[in-house]
């Protein structure tokens, strides 16, 4: 199936290769059959999967995003008005529906961010942010995606 990633991996590899039309058609196609703005300039890290396909899901161009991060249906990783930069997501972070990320921050790795969050500020690795602007619920110190795992995190 062509979910939004595999699309974006397409018009990657493409613009990597020194094509300059085709990336842009398959950016295009990304956004009428997914609702999705995912540029080829942003660097996705492998294993990073778009949940329901990359349903309504934007990213900054400059955005970089680390290995085997979770993005839900909805999410805005982008800038800020009036300032220059974009977000980095660390690697093994989750990032849930609706959740927005905005400006030059920082999500460290092994970082949750709850449903319709929006960051502003740097996370800390390990941490589980929530709310409007989004504030450290608890901090786990666990190794890997452990929201997978089923293990009962304690607070930090």
């Amino acid at each position: 199936m062509f979910d939004a990633m595999t699309l974006y991996r397409a018009a990657r590899s493409l613009h990597r290769a020194g094509l300059p039309l085709a990336p842009r058609i398959l950016r295009r196609l990304t956004l009428y059959l997914h609702n999705s703005f995912i540029p080829y300039e942003a660097e996705i890290g492998e294993g990073t999967e778009l949940g329901y396909g990359g349903m309504g899901v934007v990213i900054h161009p400059q955005a970089r995003v680390g290995r085997r991060v979770f993005i839900g249906p909805q999410v805005t990783i982008g800038g800020r008005s009036r300032k220059p930069g974009a977000p980095e997501i660390g690697d093994d972070v989750l990032i849930g529906a609706g959740a927005r990320v905005l400006g030059a921050i920082h999500v460290g790795a092994r970082a949750v961010i709850g449903a319709n969050a929006v960051v502003i500020e740097d996370v800390e690795p390990g941490a589980v942010v929530a709310g409007v602007p989004a504030r450290c619920v608890r901090v786990v110190d666990l190794p890997g995606r452990w929201w997978e795992d089923g293990v009962q995190a304690g607070t930090g």
